[in-house]
């Protein structure tokens, strides 16, 4: 190799790094793969965190809806709780999944923020998270009312990603209704 081609190989390193790191930059980190999306919404028999009794996918599915899952302990969840309210108070469909959680914990946190789940279900073992590839808390999961799963949001819900991004997703649902 020639000395003043060796003088190029910082460059072109640097080159290479730069572009990688503007490639790494412009992606959406909301944006996470889901193969549950055109699928359906898994099936399960876990308990309700409200009395404990078994709640199936079958209790929880012919109307469009989001299940949001949530942990007591996660500070984006409690960010994302009052505007999660604010949604159910307007009509919007909502069921939670209390994820690797305390129940007792959980149900003083909804007794003290408010509930604005139509039901809670608990997965404290993790595996409907685990079906549904959930990476941690907030996820949540638009589901339409054949119960297949139409989107997946990473991350908290407020205002204006509500208005600009997931209100017409969640409008499509209602439009799609059987």
């Amino acid at each position: 190799m020639s000395p003043r081609l060796k003088l190029f190989l910082p460059l072109l390193a640097f080159a290479a790094l730069a572009l990688l790191l503007f490639r790494g930059l412009s992606l959406d980190p909301q944006e996470l793969p889901s193969a549950l999306v055109d699928q359906p919404f898994p099936e399960f028999a876990l308990p309700a965190l409200a009395d404990g009794a078994p709640l199936a996918r079958s209790a929880v599915m012919g109307e469009p809806a989001l299940f949001n899952v949530w942990e007591t302990w996660c500070i984006s969840c409690r960010v994302e709780h009052p505007y999660l309210q604010k949604l159910a108070d307007e009509g919007v469909v909502i069921y939670g999944i209390n994820y690797k959680d305390d129940s007792d914990a959980a149900r003083a946190w909804l007794g003290d923020l408010g509930d604005p789940y139509r039901a809670s279900i608990v997965d404290s073992a993790g595996s409907l998270g685990l079906d549904l590839g959930v990476y941690g808390a907030p996820e949540t999961f638009f589901v339409d009312a054949r119960g297949v799963v139409r989107y997946r949001h990473v991350g908290v819900i407020d205002e204006r990603l509500w208005r600009t991004r997931l209100a017409p997703i969640y409008a499509a649902l209602l439009e799609q209704e059987p």
